[in-house]
């Protein structure tokens, strides 16, 4: 039987341009000790469908995208005779792995960010003498204290990243953006850091961002982001793929 190839995986390896073997390094050192680029190949030709925990949650951390939408479906842990999670196991199978529905209204846990939110920052553009404000939706994941922000292609023609670290409700990190390829800009990218504070609820990030401009001042202004939605699903995610209002 002939197996569905994994196009959404490759899709997202190819747009950051990576090769499978620049793939499988950077799962090793998100700590995926066991990737190789035989299992990666497995992967995108829909060999293996579904794999194990630890390599979904690699996946997650280095494509900064839920794991349902790289082409799989929801991924369980199963437990040993000890009680633990076991992630041993990898399901391989040509008929795919399909997401479980689910009814209910996702809640998300106290303390954890991950979620579709609003980001906006402001910068003045000293060739313009004026300020704006650019907006995007993102897709924010955490794994334990390391968050990554990925905006949605469709919110914006512009891209951001943040790669930002938690403590306590402080985060701290880095951003990165391309501009938009028509824009002003000409899709130059732009890269600085960050300091974001969490407000009581949890629901709102907010804080100041510092870059360099194009005569290599450093610049620096306000950055926030604004939960819209706790789920990671894609249906949720295909909602905000538009630009902000």
């Amino acid at each position: 039987m002939r197996t569905n190839p994994n196009t959404a995986l490759r899709a997202a390896r190819t747009a950051r341009i990576m090769s499978q073997d620049d793939l499988a390094r950077a799962l090793r050192d998100a700590g995926c000790t066991s990737a190789t680029k035989r299992l990666v190949q497995r992967w995108e030709s829909g060999e293996t469908t579904q794999p194990r925990p630890s390599h979904a949650r690699a996946l997650e951390r280095v494509m900064g995208l839920p794991i349902e939408t790289l082409g799989f479906g929801t991924v369980r842990a199963g437990r040993d005779i000890r009680g633990e999670f076991d992630h041993s196991h990898e399901v391989e199978s040509p008929i795919g792995a399909m997401p479980t529905p689910s009814t209910s209204t996702p809640v998300r846990t106290v303390g954890d960010f991950s979620g579709v939110w609003l980001s906006r920052y402001e910068y003045y553009s000293s060739g313009r003498d004026s300020s704006f404000t650019v907006a995007h939706y993102a897709v924010v994941l955490q794994h334990g204290s390391q968050v990554t922000v990925r905006s949605l292609p469709g919110s914006s023609p512009s891209t951001i990243e943040l790669d930002l670290t938690l403590d306590s409700n402080v985060a701290t990190g880095t951003w990165a953006e391309r501009t938009a390829v028509e824009g002003y800009y000409h899709g130059a990218r732009y890269h600085g850091a960050l300091q974001l504070l969490a407000d009581p609820t949890g629901n709102r990030l907010a804080g100041k961002w510092l870059g360099f401009g194009k005569d290599f001042e450093i610049n620096s202004g306000p950055w926030e982001l604004v939960l819209q939605n706790p789920s990671t699903s894609k249906a949720t995610i295909e909602a905000y793929q538009r630009p902000p209002a």
